[in-house]
């Protein structure tokens, strides 16, 4: 039994579990955001673009060997635009909190929290 109460123990203080869920909520953010890439951003970009199949292009070196310079560059534009994405829905969603208050004593000039009497750093009244 104190296996399980340490295996539980592990989770909670680790943010195992924390953790986790953002890795599976990540993955299936990806999921969504690279279906928009593949299906509504690439095409237009397809059509833009000479050729259409960009993402085809490749320098044929010999036989079957071939440097797919295409498949590279359609890689780094989906990097590019989950990335975009996330920092996106992260800035909405995450807000930083306001440090606490502070006043500065006046004879050293440390920052005190507010509720501060003495000054820690030279003990003159606050």
């Amino acid at each position: 039994m104190s296996m399980v109460s340490d295996f539980k123990s592990f989770l909670v203080k680790q943010n195992a579990l924390a953790l986790a869920v953002g890795v599976v909520i990540g993955g299936a953010i990806g999921k969504v955001v690279s279906g928009i890439v593949d299906d509504v951003i690439m095409p237009i970009v397809g059509v833009l673009l000479p050729g259409g199949e960009w993402r085809t292009a490749q320098v044929v070196l010999s036989g079957t060997n071939s440097i797919k310079y295409g498949d590279l560059i359609g890689r780094l534009v989906d990097f590019v635009i989950v990335a975009l994405v996330i920092f996106i829905v992260v800035k909405a969603l995450i807000k930083e909190a306001p440090p606490p208050p502070t006043k500065a004593c006046p004879q050293c000039l440390e920052n005190l929290p507010m509720a501060a009497k003495k000054c820690r750093a030279c003990a003159s009244a606050v």
